[in-house]
């Protein structure tokens, strides 16, 4: 996968789990690994900074926490994936079943 593409979905797992909790760089690595991510904790530290300089979480001391304008993001981005998700899973028509 494209370094670009998976920085923008490691992104929405971030603002996911911190809809569910607060993040530190070391329970978010750990995440990540477990969705098969392979991310050094340098990386995890400034796609966290990355989300807070756009407003999306705010830093705590070593804990991001998600802010009104993250929730909303999230919002805007689960609306796009339903809309990708319902194009992108239709079946592929082909040669032998188009007509």
């Amino acid at each position: 996968m494209r370094a670009d593409v998976q920085n923008m979905f490691i992104g929405i797992h971030m603002l996911y789990n911190a809809r569910e909790r607060d993040l530190t760089v070391t329970d978010m690595q750990t995440e990540l690994e477990n969705y098969g991510y392979r991310i050094g904790e340098r990386e995890v530290k400034q796609e966290l900074e990355r989300l807070t300089q756009d407003n999306f979480l705010t830093a705590h001391g070593e804990e991001y926490s998600i802010t009104g304008t993250g929730i909303e993001e999230y919002k805007e981005i689960l609306a796009k994936l339903d809309l990708l998700h319902s194009e992108v899973m239709k079946p592929v028509k082909t040669a032998d079943t188009a007509g």
